[in-house]
């Protein structure tokens, strides 16, 4: 299982850790500043958590109008707060949904 620290240290490296959800491998690339990568990625996943680093990537890139619109998708409140917190926050979250166990 991949943690919060263990994911910000990989950053580092040449690629994303493997195993990592397409919405997790955007947020990776996105902390890179690769954000063509990271865009593709984020379009590839077409669930909310694809919709919600679409929302970073566009307040990244300064479209807010385009976030609005991808707020709504992700089915996440407008988020005020610092680029830096909303990446964490998504890691955070992300990361949180990958460690649960598949109950089916």
């Amino acid at each position: 299982m991949v943690t919060l620290d263990g994911f910000r240290g990989s950053l580092s490296g040449e690629s994303p850790p493997d195993g990592l959800s397409a919405a997790l491998n955007a947020l990776w690339w996105a902390g890179n500043k690769r954000w063509d990568k990271a865009h593709a990625l984020a379009q590839s996943d077409s669930g909310g958590d694809g919709a919600w680093v679409h929302v970073y990537l566009h307040r990244v890139e300064g479209d807010l109008d385009n976030a609005r619109y991808w707020y709504r998708a992700a089915r996440r409140p407008v988020s005020q707060a610092p680029l830096e917190a909303e990446w964490t926050e998504l890691a955070t979250t992300l990361l949180s949904a990958k460690a649960k166990p598949d109950r089916r």
